[in-house]
C-alpha cells in the first residue's frame, strides 16, 4: 500500500519552500491536479482555507483533500519528477494568527459564559465564530475580549503533537474530538487545548491583537465577527481615518463625534416634520387649485415629473371633497402608474375600471 504524502506543516507550519518528488499529474475539469511526495500546503479544513503559491513557476489556485493525499491544483501542467514549491507566507501567517486567536476565543468563551463553540470560518477579511448562546451583557463580552487578549499578551507556548486515541481521555480538551485514530492536539500552555489539523504560531503573542467587531443571532446561537494580528490594526486604521473625516466633516474633535451626530440626527428629524407640514399645506393648494379648474366631478391629469407618492397624496387631498373621480396617471420611462380614487359619497367601485383599462394595455398591480 502506498504510503501517504508527508505533511510538512504538521512538523514546522513556517516553513515556505520545499523540494519534492512527482507522485502523480491528472486533468480535471481544465485543471492540473498534483499530488507529491511532501508538501508544505495547507489544504482547506476545519474552517481554515487552504494555502496559495506555486509549484515549479506555476501558480497554485487551490489545494484540497482526496483520499487523504493533499492534491495541488495548478493552471498549468509542470514536467519533470521533481518540484519545487514556495507557499504565499503572508496568507499562511494570517490564517495562523485567525486560527490560534479562534482557539483561545473559543476556551475564553467556554470559561466565561459556558459557550461550546459550534463552528468557526476564517473569512478573506474577517472571521466568525458561532458560540451556542442565546445572549450575552456587553460586559461579558468585554470580558471574553480582555480575557483573550490577556492570554496573547502573556506569550503563551502553542504546542501541536498527535495522541493515539486511546489516550484521548487523558488530554483536558475542549470538546471531543471529531475524527478517529491518530489526534493532533493544539495547545496553549496551561489554557487551551484542542483537536485541530490547522497551522498555528509558536506563541500566543504572535496572534497579536484580537478584536471582536460584531454579532448577531443565527437561529438559536449567536455569530461573532472577529479579526486578530494584522487585520487587527487593518481595521483600527480604517475606522481611525473614517473617524477623523467624520469629525472634520462636522468640525468637531474626535471625541465630539457622538453628540454632534446625536444633535444632525435631531436636527434632520425636525426638519422632515416641517417639511411634512409644508408638503401637506402645498398639497393641499395644488388640490384646491384642480378642482376651482375642473370642469366636472372627473379630475384627469397625466404627470411627468412628480414622484408616485407626490401624485397619490395629491390625489387623497381632492377625495377629501364630496363628489369627485381622480384618474391620474405617471409616465415613468417605459411605465405608465395610474391612480384611481374616488370621495367617499360617490357610490361607484373604481376597480370596475381595471377591466376597461386592461382590455387595451397590460396592467398590473
Amino acid at each position: 500500500m502506498q504510503r501517504k504524502a508527508k505533511r510538512l506543516y504538521f512538523e514546522n507550519p513556517y516553513q515556505t519552500e520545499f523540494e519534492s518528488s512527482v507522485r502523480s499529474i491528472t486533468k480535471r475539469q481544465g485543471k492540473y491536479l498534483v499530488v507529491l511526495e511532501e508538501s508544505c500546503f495547507y489544504p482547506e479544513s476545519g474552517g481554515q482555507p487552504a494555502d496559495r503559491g506555486e509549484v515549479n513557476g506555476v501558480e497554485v489556485t487551490d489545494v484540497f483533500e482526496e483520499g487523504g493525499e493533499v492534491v495541488h491544483v495548478l493552471s498549468k501542467k509542470i514536467s519533470g519528477k521533481k518540484a519545487r514549491g514556495k507557499i504565499d507566507w503572508e496568507r499562511r501567517f494570517d490564517h495562523m494568527q485567525q486560527h490560534a486567536g479562534q482557539h483561545i476565543l473559543s476556551q475564553c468563551f467556554h470559561r466565561l459564559v459556558k459557550g461550546k463553540t459550534v463552528s468557526f470560518h476564517l473569512g478573506e477579511i474577517v472571521s466568525t465564530l458561532d458560540i451556542d448562546i442565546e445572549e450575552i451583557s456587553e460586559r461579558k463580552l468585554l470580558k471574553v475580549e480582555e480575557m483573550a487578549n490577556k492570554i496573547v499578551f502573556e506569550n503563551r507556548e502553542i504546542k501541536t503533537y498527535f495522541v493515539p486515541e486511546e489516550k484521548i481521555p487523558d488530554v483536558p480538551l475542549r470538546k471531543p474530538p471529531k475524527k478517529s485514530g491518530l489526534i493532533r492536539i493544539v495547545e496553549v500552555a496551561d489554557f487551551e487545548h484542542s483537536a485541530c489539523g490547522g497551522t498555528h504560531p509558536r506563541h500566543s503573542g504572535e496572534v497579536g491583537l484580537i478584536k471582536i467587531i460584531g454579532q448577531e443571532r443565527i437561529r438559536q446561537i449567536l455569530r461573532f465577527t472577529f479579526v486578530c494580528g494584522h487585520r487587527a490594526l487593518y481595521d483600527y486604521a480604517k475606522k481611525n481615518r473614517l473617524l477623523a473625516d467624520t469629525a472634520v466633516k462636522l468640525s468637531s474633535h474626535e471625541e465630539e463625534v457622538p453628540d454632534a451626530v446625536d444633535k444632525l440626527f435631531s436636527d434632520l428629524k425636525d426638519q422632515k416634520k416641517r417639511n411634512r407640514k409644508i408638503s401637506q399645506k402645498l398639497y393641499q393648494f395644488e388640490a384646491d387649485t384642480i378642482i376651482q379648474d375642473a370642469s366636472g366631478p372627473v379630475i384627469r391629469h397625466i404627470f411627468k415629473k412628480e414622484s408616485k407618492d407626490q401624485i397619490r397624496h395629491l390625489a387623497l387631498h381632492i377625495i377629501e371633497k364630496p363628489g369627485f373621480y381622480v384618474l391620474f396617471g405617471l409616465t415613468e420611462g417605459n411605465l405608465c402608474h395610474m391612480i384611481l380614487a374616488r370621495s367617499g359619497d360617490v357610490d361607484f367601485d373604481m376597480r370596475e375600471l381595471i377591466s376597461e383599462i386592461s382590455s387595451v394595455m397590460k396592467v398590473k398591480g
